[in-house]
């Protein structure tokens, strides 16, 4: 990942290196890897493309933080907090050209196919989550097409390209990728559910982001579905002032202009609490992590099913 960031300018390198040596848990080009050593192949073009995979996610997150107003990644300052939001972008659309051209030295058009509707799919549903910012109506429905094109659609590419690398056959290709989907939903579940229950240490960032963002994730959702009209409206006015916020950070502000006011979330996290908002979100988690594991039930037992296996219980498990 890192011979990939060589660049005429410096800055590339410079913002590549701070984001790919923030850590990480490097889940999907693992999930790449060990998807195609389960169908047979342990070959130097699983790294190729599973390294493509990681940095199409790293470029995500470059222009993810421009989008959240982001200050911290992973208990570090954002990229975008140190260089400024202009060459985060740009910085990430280096780093999407360079996946893309890595993929395409691969040459297989398969897999090529798939990470170009992945890069599709991952910046609709980045569209779909603003197109309901701050809206305390939204759907179940909607929530989960959001997190299926942002988070999912990459975790089940990465599964997938490890199955065509392996040479297996369309439904057993078929089941890896619905493996990666579902561990894909499980995984953002349960960030969704950290976000109101971990402390800033443990997130590298602090609490309760998304609703300041705008995001109605779905311990909030439930939380609206249970909870009375009068409630809902106490949901609805915390959002109403959120959205200003928002608003005031895009606005030139003088120096002398008075502070923002602060955001109370208590009504928000007291019914959150009350409906069991965020212990059902993880039980819908381990749901999710239940059918992946179904989902490559067929496969024989080896080391690699038993690390996936491993993966799934993990994204459920993990406290950050």
């Amino acid at each position: 990942m890192h011979d990939q960031l060589g660049s005429e300018a410096e800055l590339v390198a410079a913002l590549g290196d701070h984001i790919l040596s923030s850590g990480g848990k490097r889940i999907r080009p693992t999930l790449l890897m060990l998807s195609a050593d389960l169908c047979g192949y342990t070959g130097p073009r699983r790294v190729q493309v599973a390294a493509a995979v990681e940095l199409l996610h790293s470029a995500t997150l470059l222009h993810d933080d421009v989008v959240d107003f982001a200050s911290l990644r992973r208990g570090r300052p954002s990229a975008n907090a140190l260089w400024g939001n202009r060459r985060s972008v740009l910085a990430g659309d280096f780093l999407y050209a360079r996946a893309s051209s890595m993929i395409v030295e691969d040459g297989d058009l398969e897999i090529l196919w798939i990470f170009s509707n992945t890069i599709r799919l991952m910046a609709e549903g980045e569209l779909l989550q603003l197109q309901c910012s701050f809206d305390p109506t939204i759907t179940e429905s909607h929530y989960y097409k959001v997190i299926d094109r942002k988070s999912a659609t990459l975790l089940s590419a990465a599964t997938e390209a490890g199955a065509i690398l392996g040479g297996v056959t369309r439904a057993e290709r078929r089941q890896l990728k619905e493996f990666g989907r579902e561990l894909g939903l499980a995984f953002q579940l349960r960030d969704d559910a950290l976000d109101y229950e971990a402390d800033d240490a443990e997130l590298g960032k602090a609490r309760y982001t998304d609703v300041r963002e705008g995001k109605v994730t779905l311990p909030l959702l439930l939380a609206l579905k249970r909870c009375t009209a009068a409630e809902r409206e106490q949901v609805a006015a915390v959002l109403k002032l959120a959205a200003r916020q928002s608003e005031l950070r895009l606005e030139p502000r003088p120096a002398e202009a008075e502070p923002l006011p602060p955001l109370d979330l208590d009504p928000v996290l007291e019914l959150i609490s009350r409906y069991r908002g965020i212990e059902d979100t993880i039980r819908r988690a381990d749901e999710h992590v239940a059918q992946a594991e179904a989902s490559i039930a067929a496969f024989a037992d080896s080391p690699a099913k038993e690390a996936l296996l491993g993966a799934a219980r993990f994204t459920v498990a993990r406290a950050s």
